[in-house]
């Protein structure tokens, strides 16, 4: 099947996470393109701090992009998913939303909004809800600079007392079989702890992270939840998350 540059790149990315090194012959060979294509794709790749180049190839990064770097990928696909995330939300709800470059995204659309109680982990988020006219909750807890959202004991504890129309949340990675993926236990956590206080739960990533495994805790997906995302995801990505049970927005 031939691919396109972007799910190409993204391909990449999925090959390396799970493969390990990868080399330009190989991916030549794999994609049916050019070594020089390839090249470009990787120095791409590299320049978006998503892969390592190596001697003949390239190899996954292990380190944990911050809030600021990521906001500026996926612009457009992260505003699409934040628009039908706002959607979803009714008058009168309480909405609880992760830290993540697209849950503040979606801060920015509900911000217009009066008629809502929003509750959240992350510090960008409030900023975005500072001067709206809506009841806004910060769980506190300990602060990840990386994520700038709040983590631990306290933030738990709050959360165990609480529960919402709908919870938003944001990933580094998704794969159907091992489901959201981050940098640590206590992000995975959470995120468990706030899909079993909401009614309706909603992963909202991009599409270059599906299929993304970059690093080692996981919180595991549930049929019941929903995985919104870009209209760049592949048919066969798509259909790797609606065998386990998920449904699948493209926004």
């Amino acid at each position: 099947m031939p691919y396109g540059a972007r799910e190409r790149r993204a391909a990449i990315l999925r090959l390396a996470g799970s493969s390990g090194l990868t080399s330009v012959d190989e991916l030549s060979s794999t994609f049916g393109v050019t070594a020089s294509t390839i090249r470009r794709d990787l120095a791409q790749l590299q320049a978006a701090g998503r892969l390592a180049r190596t001697y003949g190839g390239a190899m996954p990064l292990a380190h944990e992009a911050s809030l600021r770097q990521r906001n500026g990928e996926a612009t457009e696909a992260k505003q699409a998913i934040a628009r039908w995330a706002a959607d979803q939300v009714q008058p009168g709800e309480t909405v609880l939303l992760d830290s993540g470059s697209t849950t503040t995204a979606l801060a920015r659309e509900l911000s217009h909004r009066s008629d809502l109680t929003v509750v959240t982990t992350a510090i960008t988020v409030l900023h975005e809800l500072a001067h709206a006219d809506l009841h806004v909750e910060c769980l506190g807890g300990a602060l990840r600079q990386l994520s700038q959202g709040f983590v631990g004991p306290l933030t738990a504890a709050v959360l165990e007392r609480r529960t919402f129309d709908r919870a938003f949340l944001g990933a580094d990675g998704v794969t159907a079989e091992h489901g959201i993926c981050e940098a640590d236990l206590e992000q995975t956590r959470l995120k468990e702890l706030m899909a079993q206080r909401a009614d309706h739960v909603y992963v909202l990533v991009h599409a270059d992270k599906l299929g993304q495994r970059p690093f080692r805790a996981h919180t595991p997906l549930s049929p019941h939840w929903t995985l919104v995302t870009d209209d760049s995801v592949s048919p066969t990505t798509s259909a790797h998350f609606h065998a386990q049970g998920l449904s699948v927005v493209v926004a």
